[in-house]
C-alpha cells in the first residue's frame, strides 16, 4: 500500500515539475511509447478531456502541423495547440461537429477515450455505465476515424470487458489491453489499444 501511495505521489510531483495538468498525462505518453498510437501531424480528438493533461502530451507529439481536439461536459481551460468543445459523447449531432472542425472530407487519425462515470460506489452500476460511455465513444469513432486510425479507450474491469473488447475487435486490425505503470494499481482501469481501423 505505501509502494502504490509512493509511486502516486511520484507521478504527482513529476506532473507539477513538468508542467502537466495531471498525472494522467504519463498513462498516455507510456502508452504511446509502447504503442505509437500518436504520430507527428495526426489529427487527434479526446473524448473526456478534463483537465487537459491528455491533451498536452497529444499536442506534443502531433506537433505544429497536427490538430488536436477534446470534448468534456465541463469547461477547460484554454491550451496553446488545441481546441475545445464543450458537450457530450451522446449529442446525436456530435459527429457532424466534430467533422466540421476539421474540415470537408477529412476524418480524425486517433480517438481517446479516458471518459468516467460520476461514481456511485456500487461497483456493477459503474462498471455499467463505464461501458456505456465508452460505447457511445466507439459509436462515434466508427463515424469519424480515417481508415488504418488508432484509438485508445479507458474501460473498468468488470463482466462486461471481454464482450465489448470483443466488440471493438470487429473495428480494428489489434486490439490488446494494457494497464500503464502511471495507473494506479489498484484502480480497475485498463486501457485497450486498438491499432489499424477497418473503416
Amino acid at each position: 500500500m505505501k509502494l502504490t501511495k509512493a509511486r502516486r505521489d511520484q507521478y504527482r510531483k513529476l506532473a507539477k515539475q513538468q508542467g502537466y495538468r495531471s498525472r494522467a498525462a504519463f498513462k498516455l505518453l507510456q502508452l504511446n511509447k509502447s504503442y505509437k498510437i500518436i504520430k507527428n501531424s495526426d489529427k487527434v480528438v479526446e473524448f473526456g478531456c478534463a483537465p487537459g493533461g491528455w491533451i498536452q502530451v497529444a499536442t506534443q507529439l502531433v506537433g505544429p502541423s497536427g490538430f488536436v481536439l477534446g470534448l468534456d461536459l465541463k469547461e477547460i481551460n484554454p491550451l496553446a495547440g488545441a481546441s475545445f468543445i464543450k458537450g457530450s459523447i451522446d449529442d446525436p449531432l456530435l459527429t457532424q461537429i466534430l467533422l466540421q472542425t476539421i474540415g470537408p472530407n477529412d476524418k480524425f487519425d486517433v480517438v481517446l477515450s479516458d471518459m468516467s462515470p460520476n461514481v456511485s460506489g456500487i461497483w456493477e452500476i459503474d462498471h455499467e455505465r463505464q461501458i456505456s460511455l465508452t460505447r457511445h465513444a466507439l459509436l462515434v469513432s466508427i463515424r469519424i476515424l480515417e481508415r488504418r486510425g488508432n484509438a485508445i479507450y479507458k474501460i473498468f474491469q468488470g463482466v462486461s470487458t471481454r464482450s465489448f473488447v470483443n466488440e471493438l475487435a470487429e473495428h480494428f486490425a489489434l486490439v490488446k489491453l494494457s494497464k500503464p505503470p502511471a495507473s494506479r494499481q489498484e484502480s480497475s482501469e485498463l486501457y485497450v489499444i486498438c491499432l489499424g481501423f477497418k473503416g
